[in-house]
Protein backbone atom coordinates (compact mmCIF):
# COMPACT_ATOMS: atom_id res chain seq x y z
CA UNK A 1 0.00 0.00 0.00
CA UNK A 2 1.99 3.68 -0.68
CA UNK A 3 0.78 6.54 0.37
CA UNK A 4 -1.95 7.33 -2.10
CA UNK A 5 -3.75 4.67 -1.08
CA UNK A 6 -3.09 5.42 2.50
CA UNK A 7 -4.32 8.97 2.47
CA UNK A 8 -7.31 7.44 0.44
CA UNK A 9 -8.48 5.59 3.23
CA UNK A 10 -7.77 8.06 5.62
CA UNK A 11 -10.17 10.94 3.65
CA UNK A 12 -12.59 9.03 1.73
CA UNK A 13 -14.18 12.00 0.53
CA UNK A 14 -11.51 13.85 -0.81
CA UNK A 15 -11.07 14.32 -4.42
CA UNK A 16 -7.91 13.37 -6.21
CA UNK A 17 -6.22 16.31 -8.37
CA UNK A 18 -3.57 15.19 -10.55
CA UNK A 19 0.03 16.78 -9.53
CA UNK A 20 3.29 16.64 -10.88
CA UNK A 21 5.73 17.07 -8.22
CA UNK A 22 8.59 19.55 -9.48
CA UNK A 23 11.87 18.35 -10.40
CA UNK A 24 15.01 18.88 -8.59
CA UNK A 25 17.17 21.62 -10.73
CA UNK A 26 20.60 19.97 -11.05
CA UNK A 27 23.29 22.26 -9.31
CA UNK A 28 27.19 21.20 -10.46
CA UNK A 29 29.18 21.72 -6.79
CA UNK A 30 32.70 21.11 -8.72
CA UNK A 31 34.22 23.38 -11.50
CA UNK A 32 33.99 21.95 -15.06
CA UNK A 33 38.08 21.11 -15.78
CA UNK A 34 39.17 22.23 -18.65
CA UNK A 35 42.62 20.95 -20.13
CA UNK A 36 44.24 20.53 -23.57
CA UNK A 37 45.73 17.24 -24.62
CA UNK A 38 48.18 15.55 -27.67
CA UNK A 39 48.89 12.68 -26.13
CA UNK A 40 47.54 8.97 -27.57
CA UNK A 41 45.51 11.07 -30.23
CA UNK A 42 48.47 10.92 -33.72
CA UNK A 43 49.66 14.61 -32.40
CA UNK A 44 45.70 16.28 -33.07
CA UNK A 45 45.07 18.50 -30.06
CA UNK A 46 41.70 18.19 -28.90
CA UNK A 47 40.32 20.00 -25.28
CA UNK A 48 38.62 17.98 -22.52
CA UNK A 49 36.24 18.92 -20.20
CA UNK A 50 36.11 16.97 -17.15
CA UNK A 51 34.11 16.68 -13.83
CA UNK A 52 30.43 16.32 -14.79
CA UNK A 53 28.68 15.60 -12.04
CA UNK A 54 25.10 15.87 -13.99
CA UNK A 55 23.21 13.66 -16.05
CA UNK A 56 24.30 12.12 -19.32
CA UNK A 57 21.35 14.13 -21.26
CA UNK A 58 22.65 17.30 -19.96
CA UNK A 59 26.31 16.60 -20.91
CA UNK A 60 24.81 16.18 -24.42
CA UNK A 61 23.25 19.14 -24.39
CA UNK A 62 26.63 21.23 -23.19
CA UNK A 63 28.44 19.47 -26.10
CA UNK A 64 25.90 20.49 -28.66
CA UNK A 65 25.95 23.96 -27.59
CA UNK A 66 29.57 24.19 -27.64
CA UNK A 67 29.93 22.48 -30.85
CA UNK A 68 27.21 24.54 -32.70
CA UNK A 69 28.76 28.15 -31.39
CA UNK A 70 32.01 27.12 -32.05
CA UNK A 71 30.80 25.05 -35.42
CA UNK A 72 33.54 21.91 -34.40
CA UNK A 73 33.57 18.34 -33.88
CA UNK A 74 33.12 16.54 -30.96
CA UNK A 75 31.86 14.14 -28.59
CA UNK A 76 30.97 12.84 -25.14
CA UNK A 77 32.60 9.61 -23.45
CA UNK A 78 32.69 8.43 -20.28
CA UNK A 79 31.34 11.37 -18.85
CA UNK A 80 34.25 13.43 -20.87
CA UNK A 81 33.84 16.25 -23.40
CA UNK A 82 36.12 15.80 -26.11
CA UNK A 83 36.51 18.86 -28.45
CA UNK A 84 38.68 18.75 -31.43
CA UNK A 85 41.20 21.48 -30.86
CA UNK A 86 42.56 23.91 -28.80
CA UNK A 87 39.80 26.21 -27.84
CA UNK A 88 40.07 25.84 -24.10
CA UNK A 89 39.43 29.96 -23.51
CA UNK A 90 36.10 29.99 -25.71
CA UNK A 91 34.54 26.90 -24.43
CA UNK A 92 35.11 28.21 -20.41
CA UNK A 93 33.31 31.20 -22.00
CA UNK A 94 30.61 29.49 -23.17
CA UNK A 95 30.18 26.95 -20.04
CA UNK A 96 30.54 30.29 -17.68
CA UNK A 97 27.76 31.92 -19.98
CA UNK A 98 25.36 28.61 -19.27
CA UNK A 99 26.42 29.21 -15.33
CA UNK A 100 29.27 26.75 -14.81
CA UNK A 101 32.34 27.17 -12.86
CA UNK A 102 34.96 26.30 -14.83
CA UNK A 103 38.86 25.64 -14.03
CA UNK A 104 41.38 25.51 -16.55
CA UNK A 105 44.36 22.95 -16.13
CA UNK A 106 47.51 22.86 -17.95
CA UNK A 107 50.01 25.33 -20.07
Amino acid sequence: MDLRDQLKNMFPDHEEQDFEMPQEAFVQKEPLVCKFEKKGRHGKPVTLIEGFEGPDEELKTISKKIKSTLGIGGSTKEGTLIIQGDNREKIMTILQEMGYKTKRVGG
